[in-house]
């Protein structure tokens, strides 16, 4: 009898996105039965799967080579008690095991003596059939053994929690809190200060046990305790298995508009016209934020010498990390106060260590929720910072069965984080990258006939974007799945 795995921890074991295990059951190389996959088909599909070189297989291997030291316990280990609610919960499952097959045991058994005894001729063919099928069933270890016996293991050194009502899943990592492991993993769950104070990221244990790793000022009501509520950013999980009901925001009006006052940790030359600036929050005062939406920066007369500045970027980061805020500068922009806020970047007026206001989040340039449809980002020039945060997001997410980024620049090799994509595109196996020239871009566009049928994403310079958005749409992409973000 083959065992049967969750998708998400398939996924997590064979180091492959949910979105391809998917791919294959549609295909009918892989049995599901109500989001589970058997262990046996996997084996079968992935004949090459080497455990050993697996990253779960790597990650335990070094911990136990490196005799639990102290940054790998901290790193992958959960806590001593959360390890022993696991293996307790496991011991458990195997005694259950256990009393089943001593149960079929006798079973057959006793089958196997009626058998004896019955005179047909029709008896003795099954009695022979039933001991050639049982000495068959012991001669060898059923396939996927191998990857029935890490997942058992990753089931201890891993919890996986299930997010009601979006059914969205993700893992924590060692004693990670539940709030971190959520946003690491893509997911937009609600939250505030991040240090147990303000309560908003209040969720409810249905299933499962969860144990405080962090201090907290928060006091729950009579009402919420007896409902099992917890904060997210002070408790990890204690059992392998947690089931979680929290609100997630779904939409760019389900995010407050905040103030928040970041420092400056760096300044990057990208290349001749574009600038990376690096912005972090403070650890009580996070920015929550949608993929792909932008912010008003400001800074006081001081810096922008003589009166205050304030300049719209989007963020180029993923809201994963949700302290360190990136923003691309270029000299493409030329809305005045954008133009103003770079200088005062270039002189060195707005420099490490300077307070930077941050209002916002701002805008609906964000995906698709529940879009099963392929993705193609079309970025011009700077208009790859919002692009950058939604691939990173939809990377996270599994949001997308293949994804294609065409990188348009207005100069030959204007694309100034190239690595980056190639990086992409290497290591991704459904995604694409395409870099190429403004003028290039319509040729290339009209000749991919899979436009209509995808999720098209379009961030630029207005004069540059809106007829290339108006060919789009003539071409036969369906306005509702055109998204455009014109500066």
């Amino acid at each position: 009898m083959s065992q049967w795995l969750t998708l998400s921890r398939a996924a997590h074991l064979l180091g492959v996105s949910r979105v391809a295990l998917q791919k294959h059951i549609r295909e009918g190389e892989l049995r599901s039965f109500d989001g589970m996959v058997a262990a046996d088909d996997l084996q079968r599909t992935w004949p090459e799967l080497d455990l050993e070189a697996s990253g779960s297989f790597e990650k335990t291997r070094a911990i136990r080579e490196d005799a639990f030291a102290k940054r790998l316990r901290e790193r992958f280990l959960p806590s001593q008690e959360a390890l022993a609610q696991r293996l307790f919960a496991q011991g458990q499952e195997l005694a259950e095991l256990q009393r089943t097959l001593t149960r079929y045991h006798a079973l057959f058994e006793a089958l196997e003596a009626r058998l004896a005894a019955a005179p047909a001729p029709a008896a003795g063919e099954l009695l022979r059939l039933l001991d050639e099928g049982l000495a068959k069933a012991l001669a060898a270890p059923a396939p996927g053994h191998d990857v029935a016996a890490l997942d058992a293991m990753l089931r201890v050194m891993s919890a996986h929690i299930t997010v009601r009502p979006s059914g969205h899943e993700f893992f924590v990592e060692g004693s990670q809190t539940l709030l971190k492991a959520a946003l690491s993993a893509g997911l937009t769950p609600n939250y505030g200060c991040g240090n147990g104070v303000c309560g908003l990221c209040k969720a409810r244990v249905v299933a499962g046990e969860v144990r405080a790793v962090a201090p907290s000022d928060y006091c729950f009501s009579e009402a919420e305790r007896a409902q099992n509520h917890v904060l997210m950013c002070v408790c990890t999980a204690l059992s392998s298995d947690l089931v979680l009901e929290v609100l997630e925001a779904g939409a760019p009006e389900d995010i407050p508009e905040q103030r928040v006052v970041a420092k400056v940790r760096s300044v990057d030359v990208l290349n001749d016209e574009v600038l990376r600036l690096h912005l972090q929050t403070p650890r009580s005062n996070r920015l929550r934020f949608l993929a792909g939406q932008r912010v008003t920066l400001g800074v006081g007369a001081d810096l922008a010498g003589g009166s205050d500045l304030h300049a719209e970027y989007p963020v180029a980061s993923c809201p994963c990390d949700d302290r360190n805020l990136i923003f691309h500068l270029g000299l493409a922009d030329r809305r005045a106060a954008s133009a103003d806020f770079r200088q005062c970047v270039v002189d060195g007026r707005i420099k490490a260590g300077d307070d930077v206001s941050v209002w916002g989040p701002w805008g609906s340039f964000v995906l698709e929720k529940n879009s099963v449809r392929p993705v193609v980002f079309i970025a011009i020039d700077e208009g790859f910072a919002p692009v950058n945060s939604l691939i990173e997001h939809a990377i996270a997410v599994d949001a997308a069965e293949s994804i294609t980024l065409y990188w348009a620049s207005s100069q030959p090799g204007g694309q100034y984080l190239p690595n980056q994509c190639r990086a992409w595109h290497e290591a991704l196996d459904e995604f694409s990258y395409v870099p190429l020239t403004v003028a290039e871009l319509p040729a290339v566009l009209a000749a991919n006939s899979a436009l209509p049928a995808s999720d098209v994403y379009l961030a630029g310079a207005a004069e540059q974007v809106e007829p290339l958005a108006t060919a789009l749409l003539a071409a036969g992409v369906p306005p509702r799945q055109l998204h455009v973000e014109a500066f």
